[in-house]
């Protein structure tokens, strides 16, 4: 805005823009969710609609050997039944790393719930009665379900025909180096990481004391409440509009159109409501069948799982074995660490390979540790496939290192908290994989912080009218008026990797336009983001306000009509898609700045000389001055641009020694837990869980809260209910339901106050650090330490049953 002479007036207060970074700007679907008016995937609806059923495996691993579908194909209101043999194209298998998985089961079924058929009917019911009428014989084989049985000399393959078992880069250097052979030593083996680093042989010679521990992590269940669900439509084109819910759109397009025989721009994929992912809907499930299906019959094809379907539907937590070892001074300095990890699989490898790299390489913690030797492993086995979950490998490493340091602390005679400080990484520490940490790495900080917060009043349920029972381990069952409860407290924390690592091109692309609208300047973002429940459509219309000036910003539909925006995973979205985001509103902004400088240069030197910002409408310099406001800047011109952004590259580890420059950034997340054991029938109440976290930047602070409690949920979760029990002697699912699988309710979760802390990464978009994933992993063994401390019991297990603390195991 000029005065007729040209000279700038000022900005003031009032013209400044809301609702950028920084604030805590509602989410445009919060209220929608919570009045229940949002529309999830499953809600969809077209006109003449079939309804698509998947018929599961019974067994974990049989020869097929005939499947009759004509009783189902005689059923009246039937429109198609498929099986392996229908498969329209030559590539009739998928999967995010390894092509192992089969679209439909053939010759043989690895799991128990695989899909063998699929069935189209103008009814969901009488699909469903369809599926049950197709006969399937099998003849059923021995299953694999451990690492004894994956690699023993005389194991079954899990897959006989296996043909990705890479060579590794040569050993040493010049043309006549040997290739590293055999670093997966056997085919029930997906993937192999060992990590050394210094001497861990020569180190434990001097340590004063050492501990070892043996430690297993159980099967849990991302535990989404939308089930998956999808809508196929055929196109006039010969090709498929698919309406999913998913994580990462382009990598199901990837993996969806050669299956469908299709080329890429043929399958078109629009994002529908999520219903929370967590990891669990990074891999396929329901999207090839809904297309074959839409494509075979001609019409729209609807697939919505309902929760027995869902938890064989989709990848779980890998459970694991880990075996550790650690050695320290008698002054508290850790001087070396081994440790083996043995994840499993199921029977495809999903992600697998991936979280194996995440927990050999983040196996150490946030220690300085000078001397490891590490392994890590993942089973091909007969048991559900196991892939992404929140913490991504991390969780299980953590849940056994800071049990370690519990140990050690106490053989050494020190402070468990004050030993975990002596020993804390920051910044500048060498991580086991030779990778120096060059941002802000406060362990020692959030460790003070989430000790110095204080502690909740004991015995909560005492009253002048008596106990209150819902303040005690077992609640309102009435079990304990306050008879035989202890408290315990227990801390922990823990280091995660943010976004793809290991040379993986970790990109993301954001389109954005910039225009004027009843004459006022708006904008439009549009990205491939998922949009799980994580807010990052609320994040990403504030950093267009704050980079554009404008109040109005519109959310374009994601789709795969714009670039890839990588998955909704590894705590990557705001970093990289936020990044991108930032990225092509700062081109944006400097093309409308261009035509501001040649519309309007003349009138004030400003234009030329000065830094210029968009804001509140306005173009302005960075004393205030406003020189033009953006609607007269303009006027009937848009601008649009849309382009890819990349974080710093990283780099393969060696499989020999697992060195590499692996991981982009590192978070940090600690906890202090504070539990009520009822010691005589083994009940636990955890009373409260806080969080110390440093978040780099807060873009939308209430939104972070709201994650770091999220994934402390997540993670109390694992440490004393959920967990996928699997028969170890028919690999099939016992417990695939919510009555049998039990999450915590709003009853079960505490109170969790969060400290938070800022300390920016230079390296990053505002200086922000990932945050989904770091509370997941110390809150787990927080909780597991707290019911130690409250037990005296070693509990080298997760999740936490009644019978491991009544002795009746």
């Amino acid at each position: 805005m000029t005065t007729a002479n040209g000279a700038p007036t000022k900005l003031t207060q009032g013209y400044r823009t809301k609702g950028g970074v920084g604030e805590s700007t509602l989410r445009p679907d919060g209220i929608l969710k919570v009045t229940g008016e949002f529309a999830y995937s499953s809600d969809m609806w077209h006109e003449d609609m079939l309804w698509g059923q998947i018929l599961r495996s019974t067994v974990a691993h049989a020869e097929i050997v005939s499947i009759d579908v004509s009783e189902a194909l005689a059923l009246a209101g039937v429109y198609a039944v498929l099986t392996y043999d229908d498969l329209p194209a030559e590539t009739k298998h998928y999967g995010l790393e390894i092509q192992d998985t089969p679209v439909l089961a053939h010759g043989k079924v690895r799991h128990h719930g695989e899909p063998v058929a699929i069935v189209a009917a103008d009814h969901p019911e009488t699909a469903r009665r369809a599926a049950a009428k197709i006969k399937v014989e099998y003849k059923e084989l021995p299953v694999i379900t451990d690492e004894a049985t994956a690699t023993a000399p005389d194991a079954v393959l899990v897959h006989e025909t296996r043909d990705d078992l890479p060579q590794g880069p040569p050993a040493g250097s010049g043309p006549g180096a040997a290739p590293v052979i055999g670093h997966v030593p056997h085919p029930n083996i997906v993937h192999r990481q060992p990590i050394v680093r210094g001497n861990a042989d020569e180190a434990a010679k001097k340590a004063d004391f050492i501990v070892e521990g043996d430690y297993y992590f159980g099967m849990q269940d991302q535990a989404f409440l939308g089930p998956e669900s999808g809508l196929a439509v055929p196109e006039e084109d010969g090709g498929v509009h698919l309406y999913v819910a998913t994580q990462w759109l382009h990598s199901d397009l990837r993996q969806i159109a050669p299956v469908l025989g299709l080329p890429e721009d043929k399958v078109r994929m629009t994002l529908a409501g999520v219903g929370g992912a967590f990891g669990g809907r990074e891999d396929l499930s329901m999207q090839i069948h809904a297309c074959l299906l839409a494509l075979r019959t001609g019409k729209p094809v609807k697939i919505v799982y309902n929760r027995f379907e869902s938890f064989f539907g989709h990848v779980h937590r890998h459970p694991a074995r880990l075996h550790y070892e650690h050695g320290a001074t008698k002054d508290g300095k850790l001087t070396h660490m081994k440790c083996r990890i043995v994840l499993d699989g199921g029977a495809y490898a999903s992600a697998s390979p991936a979280v194996v790299g995440n927990a050999s390489s983040l196996s150490a913690g946030p220690y300085v540790i000078d001397d490891v030797d590490i392994e890590a492993i993942a089973l091909y086995t007969n048991n559900p496939p196991c892939g992404a979950m929140r913490g991504f490998g991390a969780v299980q490493a953590c849940f056994a290192y800071e049990a370690q340091m519990d140990k050690l602390a106490d053989k050494v005679g020190m402070d468990r908290v004050e030993f975990r400080r002596l020993n804390a990484m920051e910044q500048g520490t060498i991580m086991p994989t030779g990778q120096p940490v060059d941002s802000p790495a406060p362990v020692a900080e959030l460790l003070r912080r989430v000790k110095a917060m204080p502690l909740p009043p004991e015995r909560q349920w005492e009253s002048s009218e008596g106990a209150d029972v819902r303040q005690l381990p077992g609640g309102l069952s009435n079990t304990t008026h306050g008879e035989g409860v202890v408290r315990g407290v227990g801390y922990a924390v823990g280091i995660k990797n943010v976004g793809f690592s290991e040379g993986f091109d970790d990109y993301s692309t954001a389109k954005v336009r910039m225009e004027v609208v009843g004459g006022e300047a708006v904008a439009t973002v549009h990205t491939a983001m998922a949009e799980v429940g994580q807010g990052g459509v609320t994040v990403h219309a504030q950093i267009a306000r704050t980079e554009l000036g404008v109040t109005q910003v519109t959310i374009h539909p994601a789709d795969t009509q714009v670039g890839s925006a990588g998955s909704t995973s590894a705590s990557r979205q705001t970093y990289v898609t936020g990044g991108a985001v930032k990225n092509s509103c700062e081109l944006v902004r400097e093309r409308v700045l261009e035509i501001g400088r040649r519309k309007f240069g003349s009138y004030h030197p400003a234009w030329a000389t000065a830094e210029l910002l968009l804001e509140g409408g306005k173009v302005v310099t960075d004393g205030g001055e406003v020189l033009a406001d953006l609607a007269d800047v303009l006027e009937d011109e848009a601008v649009e641009i849309e382009a890819e952004w990349r974080h710093r590259p990283t780099e393969a580890f060696d499989l020999r020694t697992g060195q590499g420059n692996g991981h982009v950034q590192y978070s940090f997340a600690a906890h202090r837990a504070v539990v009520e054991v009822d010691t005589e029938l083994g009940l636990v109440k955890v009373v409260e869980l806080a969080c110390a976290q440093d978040v780099g930047k807060a873009l939308n602070p209430l939104s972070v809260i709201g994650q770091i409690q999220g994934g402390t949920t997540q993670g109390l979760g694992i440490a004393i209910m959920e967990e996928i029990i699997v028969d170890p002697k028919t690999a099939k699912v016992r417990n695939p339901s919510f009555t049998d699988y039990l999450l915590p309710t709003i009853l079960d979760t505490p109170t969790i106050p969060v400290d938070v802390l800022e300390l920016a990464d230079e390296h990053a978009p505002y200086g922000l650090r990932g945050i989904g994933e770091a509370p997941t992993l110390s809150s787990t063994p927080a909780v597991l330490a707290a019911i130690r401390n409250a037990t005296g019991l070693e509990l080298p297990r997760t999740p936490v049953r009644p019978e491991h603390l009544t002795g009746r195991a």
